[in-house]
């Protein structure tokens, strides 16, 4: 059973790899998963440059495509404990959170852990599941914690949480509010494989001759710990600081949005763009990172105005306007990490 929190702050931070070793052991991940799922390059890099960055991933695609493989095969090679819940209308907070029941050995009641408790969890079609129990993740998503009858219970860490989400469904839904998708550091879309990639799919269904695939662990939670410390150490120059504020700033000038992306939209660019840095195999970030997450990071955070939306508005395509026609920095030199 966890133990209760007591002490608010974060403990010591792990001791750091360097970007370089960031970089090959993400990649080693990348191509572990690889080996199982087909045709999702780009959203899995983006997907664990978010882990990273410790965040969260949401990901929104009709049923079928593989994100349930995908997170499981990102748990196994990153040596994270792996939970699946399946969201319902029926769901309660205490089925993610945990709830006390009585023991009567003890004749107490005793805290019985949800399966929130894990490294990552797959929260499979969340907006199937009522407001109330949708809101059970956000403390853990934001603090790592969950407080149950007043008394706070720490989550293991690594913790992450990568959410499903069904977009062309609405009957039996409840669209996530904007304080939740907020909480998401990306909203990933898987899309059809194209003929190829599907073929090497059902060839890879009958070479292994089971449902279940697996891939290789690659690392452990406490070298991941060290790889998001060392993604914390890379060098950002402020000329990119300034292009994600006027990136974030130009949505909520945009004519077509009633709500803009708020400054943690634009920190959350920073982050995924700097752990993408890393990934490409570089210790510092450029223009064109910034630009390559901007949809990913910020186009869940908008709200379009009533016009907008009835006319038919696209959020994505509202923040690839946006990417167009705001003037990034010049190419930067190479920069060194900090120490």
């Amino acid at each position: 059973m966890p133990e209760p929190s007591t002490d608010p702050a974060r403990p010591d931070a792990p001791d750091a790899y360097p970007p370089e070793r960031v970089g090959e052991t993400a990649r080693a991940i990348l191509d572990e998963i690889g080996t199982v799922v087909v045709g999702q390059a780009e959203p899995l890099r983006l997907a664990l440059a978010a882990m990273l960055a410790g965040g969260h991933v949401l990901f929104e695609d009709v049923p079928g495509l593989g994100k349930t493989l995908a997170a499981r095969c990102l748990a196994e090679a990153s040596g994270l404990a792996f939970r699946r819940l399946q969201c319902t209308p029926d769901l309660l907070p205490a089925d993610i959170t945990g709830s006390f029941v009585y023991a009567p050995d003890s004749g107490k009641f005793e805290f019985r852990p949800g399966p929130v408790f894990t490294g990552l969890l797959l929260a499979d079609e969340l907006n199937r599941t009522a407001p109330k129990t949708q809101s059970a993740l956000l403390e853990a998503m934001a603090e790592g914690q969950v407080t149950v009858e007043g008394v706070s219970y720490p989550l293991p860490q690594p913790f992450h949480l990568i959410a499903t989400a069904n977009p062309i469904e609405y009957e039996g839904t409840y669209a996530l509010p904007e304080a939740q998708l907020d909480r998401f550091l990306v909203r990933l879309s898987v899309g059809y494989p194209d003929r190829a990639d599907e073929e090497r799919i059902l060839a890879g269904r009958i070479a292994r001759r089971t449902e279940v695939a697996h891939v290789r662990r690659v690392i452990d939670p406490a070298q991941l710990l060290r790889m998001q410390a060392g993604v914390e150490r890379v060098h950002t120059d402020p000329d990119i600081i300034r292009y994600c504020v006027d990136l974030a700033a130009a949505t909520r000038a945009d004519g077509s949005v009633e709500v803009g992306a708020s400054p943690r939209g634009s920190q959350a660019l920073m982050l995924v763009a700097r752990a993408l840095a890393v990934i490409d195999g570089r210790d510092y970030v450029t223009p064109d990172d910034v630009k390559r997450v901007a949809v990913p990071v910020l186009a869940h955070r908008l709200t379009l105005t009533p016009a907008a939306w009835a006319a038919g508005v696209v959020p994505a395509r509202v923040v690839e306007a946006i990417a167009s026609r705001v003037a990034g920095p010049p190419t930067l030199a190479r920069a060194s990490a900090e120490p």
